[in-house]
């Protein structure tokens, strides 16, 4: 990302030096851990205008007049929760183990009401874009929102921003007047609306009939939603400077909305912009319906490769079919085993039990025992946990099912005694010191219908969790553990219910004694090892980089940097040496290599104690660009698809692998290919492309056996758009040979 400021750039670089130089320090009180990886984190997701009012001052807004509703009657209004609210409730937020506040779309909304059905509804929520550059007004000024990150920083808190570049804001076709009619503004200047563009910066190809459908899910509007063509040129450029101006505010981490609603490739290409400023965490929404979702393994593959890391939606309905509607404990170790088996970065992946588009836990299983279950797993699981706001306050309201908008009350109360609280506190402390949750395996120990027993192991390090859901004693037989042989106590401190437990002697796989595990209680035990002499890394991040961006490199067993101190990027024979920004004894920071070739690559920590384990990153060429790559004439058989493959890393490097069963290939040939209506057979896929580079590639047909059918003819050729401040999206059409 192009940081435009000087002093801002001089800013950054004092900063820098300061922490760089004292490396120790990262984690003390008044400063963030790594931007990079949430793997100790606890997040918790804000709905800024239900949180709290801290500024009356901006409920009622002039530009904006008659949105906000004092009452609070009707819920598709503003209430009054700000970022000044926020603020003031950071201690709270820091004494409950929230390490990282993931807050609504901060942009300016709609001002004008969107009516249905004959009630107003307003933009409160944050998704209702009319301007990228400008704060929301209701939310708070520059000022507030800069205020917010300076205190949640001191209170070692991160702030991650919804960030919602699909769209703006409800149209209608047929009816130029309602609302703002999906209108965008360029810092307060009017730009086009659906109805008034000139310059097709929106498509205008209708709203979604088929949310499974890969064309329609794309090119086509969500829910009435204004629809961005992000790679005409005005609208790249334009969606770039804007998230320049808010990472420039020092934002720890993005939120990426409706990210199966916008093509990978664009998305490939923005988020290389990002990081080669700030390596920040990026995660975002890849809606899945049901365990079935036919787009499932496409979000597998864009969770894997294009540097956004998703919610994880299959997990989640795992954790409200077991715990709210009654299912078997095998529904969560089958949705652990097949997520562990497709996704390549699990372990990235962000969990939750709720959040605002779904009812809250509470409104399918109005029982706190079994929430406080679903959130033992939650924090103990793999993955980074979101907890959605009030949870700890056991906040909800089951209107109609408890669906959007009753899912977003405004923030009941700020007690700190609950049980949940208190539970989410223990948990979250007990993740950031433990590597097992960070980074470890995950091993089912014993299990029935009611019971779930798992272990979490990072080489030596332990974490057993035992979890009985039903309302009668169960007697646990045969258990074995990877603890070492002693007394454990629970780490809840019996909050659950829980007691110690005794291994009987050590090995690996210890046996523990017959016991008996009361009705809805919960326990955790802990085993941290020893610090290891030989280096361990649990995490990089991120995993999709190039040459002169910086990694951070997790695990433990680095020690102090000295001579032998080294990170190597690993490919095959060879080796490239990373340079050192800081070295702690669990966290590094290197800038990734020159000369180190674009592909699947694998990063080395080497010490006096010896090498580590080595860790999967994607490698880029050089600087990103969208290209859109389409063939004409490509005629399919029952149960063909079009793929792209080519001569670089970018495009799989000739590689005609797409699955593996069911699951893609990581860095296989790209596609599906997409076509739609009256467009066979022309079919089209947007891929980021190293800029300047002159790429030769193919399409190729893949029917349903995996047999392969290359096109004709020599290799296409292509030179992609040239690199700069900030690259021209590409287009190349091809006849399929």
């Amino acid at each position: 990302m192009k940081i435009r400021s000087i002093i801002f750039v001089l800013l950054i670089s004092i900063l820098a030096l300061t922490l760089f130089t004292t490396p120790q320090q990262a984690a003390e009180a008044g400063s963030v851990d790594s931007d990079a990886s949430y793997k100790g984190d606890v997040c918790y997701q804000i709905i800024t205008d239900r949180f709290y009012d801290g500024d009356s001052s901006n409920n009622n807004p002039s530009q904006s007049a008659g949105l906000y509703d004092a009452s609070q009657a009707n819920w598709k209004l503003y209430w009054g929760g700000d970022w000044a609210g926020i603020q003031q409730k950071m201690t709270y937020l820091r004494d409950m183990g929230v390490t990282a506040i993931w807050i609504s779309p901060p942009v300016d909304n709609i001002n004008v009401a969107a009516t249905y059905g004959g009630t107003p509804n307003a933009g409160y929520h944050g998704y209702w874009a009319r301007d990228f550059k400008t704060p929301e007004e209701h939310f708070g000024t520059w000022t507030d929102f800069q205020n917010l990150i300076n205190v949640a920083h001191a209170n070692g808190i991160k702030v991650v921003i919804d960030w919602a570049p699909n769209h703006t804001s409800p149209a209608d076709v047929n009816n130029s007047s309602f609302a703002e009619n999906g209108a965008l503004y360029n810092a307060g200047s009017y730009v086009a609306s659906l109805n008034n563009d000139p310059n097709g910066y929106f498509h205008h190809n209708g709203g979604i009939t088929n949310w499974d459908d890969r064309y329609e899910a794309q090119y086509l509007n969500l829910a009435d939603l204004a629809d961005f063509d992000q790679t005409h040129p005005f609208m790249n450029q334009y969606l770039q400077d804007s998230l320049d101006i808010w990472v420039n505010q020092n934002i720890d981490g993005l939120r990426m909305d409706a990210v199966k609603h916008m093509t990978y490739g664009w998305q490939r290409a923005y988020n290389d912009d990002i990081l080669r400023a700030k390596d920040m965490f990026i995660f975002g929404e890849w809606y899945l319906g049901s365990y079935s979702d036919p787009l499932y393994y496409d979000n597998v593959r864009f969770a894997d490769e294009s540097g956004t890391a998703v919610l994880d939606f299959y997990l989640n309905q795992a954790i409200r079919d077991t715990f709210a509607s009654g299912q078997s404990m095998t529904t969560l170790q089958n949705a652990i085993n097949k997520t562990g088996a497709d996704y390549k970065y699990p372990e990235n992946l962000v969990t939750f039990i709720d959040n605002h588009d779904m009812s809250r836990f509470l409104s399918l299983n109005n029982d706190s025992a079994k929430l406080h279950q679903a959130l033992t797993f939650l924090l103990t699981v793999r993955g980074t946990p979101c907890i959605y706001y009030g949870t700890e306050q056991y906040l909800h309201n089951s209107t109609n099912g408890g669906g959007d908008p009753y899912n977003r009350p405004m923030m009941n109360s700020f007690n700190q005694s609950s049980t949940a609280y208190q539970l989410i506190n223990k948990l979250s402390t007990l993740k950031q010191t433990q590597p097992a949750l960070q980074y470890g395996s995950h091993q089912q120990r014993w299990i029935n219908n009611d019971v779930y027993i798992y272990e979490r192991k990072f080489y030596d390090d332990v974490v057993l969790v035992a979890i009985n859901k039903s309302n009668a004693w169960q007697e646990i037989s045969g258990l074995y553990t990877a603890l070492p042989a002693g007394t454990y106590s629970d780490q809840l401190n019996g909050l659950l219910g829980g007691h110690n437990i005794t291994v009987n002697n050590g090995g690996g796989n210890n046996p523990i004694g017959t016991w008996w595990l009361g009705p809805n209680r919960a326990m955790v035990w802990s085993y941290n090892a020893s610090e290891p002499g030989t280096p361990q890394v649990g995490s990089v991040s991120p995993t999709l980089t190039r040459a002169g961006n910086t990694v951070t490199i997790e695990g433990q067993g680095f020690g102090a940097l000295n001579g032998s101190s080294k990170v190597y990027f690993v490919n095959g024979g060879s080796q490239y040496q990373a340079s050192v920004t800081t070295w702690g004894p669990n966290r590094i920071v290197v800038t990734v290599p020159a000369g180190v070739l674009a592909g699947l690559r694998q990063v080395k920590v080497v010490t006096s104690g010896g090498a580590s384990n080595l860790y999967d990153v994607m490698v880029l060429t050089n600087q990103q660009v969208p290209v859109t790559f389409q063939v004409n004439n490509a005629y399919t058989g029952w149960g063909e698809q079009i793929y792209l493959t080519g001569n670089v890393a970018e495009l799989s490097g000739w590689s005609t692998a797409t699955t593996a069963g069911n699951n893609p290939v990581f860095g296989g040939a790209l596609g599906p290919a997409i076509t739609y209506g009256g467009f066979y057979p022309s079919w089209k896929l947007t891929t980021s492309m190293p800029c300047g580079t002159t790429v030769q590639f193919k399409f190729i047909k893949v029917n349903s056996s995996g047999g392969v059918t290359w096109e004709g003819g020599s290799n296409h050729s292509y030179t992609t758009p040239a690199c700069g401040s900030m690259p021209t999206p590409g287009y190349v059409t091809v006849n399929w040979q």
